[in-house]
């Protein structure tokens, strides 16, 4: 079966786009845009260009907005895990997209591969898991030099705009909770993803477990922080 939101982005990409995109939790649905995921990056909207080198790994580029304005700077590297969304990739003028699922880094990569690496988006959050979370950091750790940076985005659990999500759950643990997002496209329901979500208390203690320190948190807007994490 086609995944939905890969479906989604290659439709509106080719100007194919065949209705809305739904997130869905029993009955109840809300529309989500995914035009943004098109937008152009500039200077001035990257905020980023200070805190990376090259060569930059973009895991979970997406249509590759990051990827198109970086590669112009120095070697990036895109990567998606279905085959739809590296086509988008391809034919939006990313240079080097590849079909590798951000969860697999060591099947992909040799040690000491990239200066730095960025997820913007929550996507690191699909690692399901502080074990899971930890696990993903070490290996990012082994693809990436000795004085690398990783920029990662992530929803905090403990704003009240996080509670509202539809498909929000909470959990009695200490600065984590869930997320079981489900998408519905022309017709197609697709496989539930499991987001664990994070405070960046949590996401530090899982970064120092992994060698990583969490050098900056910002937010913006109010609800998503962004991580910045060097070697430690």
């Amino acid at each position: 079966m086609a995944d939905p939101f890969a479906q989604a982005l290659y439709d509106f990409h080719f100007d194919e786009l065949q209705g809305p995109v739904l997130y869905r939790r029993g009955d109840e649905t809300r529309e989500v845009s995914i035009d943004f995921y098109f937008d152009e990056v500039t200077a001035e909207g990257s905020g980023l260009e200070s805190r990376l080198e090259g060569p930059l790994l973009d895991m979970g580029a997406g249509a590759g907005r990051f990827s198109l304005y970086f590669q112009d700077q120095f070697e990036t590297v895109a990567i998606e895990r279905d085959e739809l969304l590296v086509e988008v990739l391809r034919d939006r003028g990313v240079t080097d997209a590849r079909r590798v699922d951000m969860f697999s880094l060591l099947e992909a990569f040799e040690t000491n591969r990239f200066e730095s690496a960025i997820a913007v988006g929550t996507q690191v959050s699909l690692s399901r898991s502080m074990r899971g979370l930890r696990q993903f950091l070490r290996d990012l750790s082994y693809v990436t030099t000795p004085d690398a940076t990783a920029v990662i985005d992530g929803y905090d659990p403990d704003h009240e705009t996080t509670k509202g999500k539809l498909d929000y759950y909470d959990d009695p643990s200490t600065g984590l909770a869930y997320r079981l997002l489900q998408i519905e496209y022309d017709g197609v329901l697709g496989e539930p993803w499991l987001y664990r979500l994070f405070t960046p208390d949590r996401f530090r203690e899982a970064a120092t477990d992994a060698g990583w320190e969490v050098v900056e948190v910002t937010y913006e807007p109010e609800h998503l922080y962004q991580l910045v994490l060097r070697k430690r």
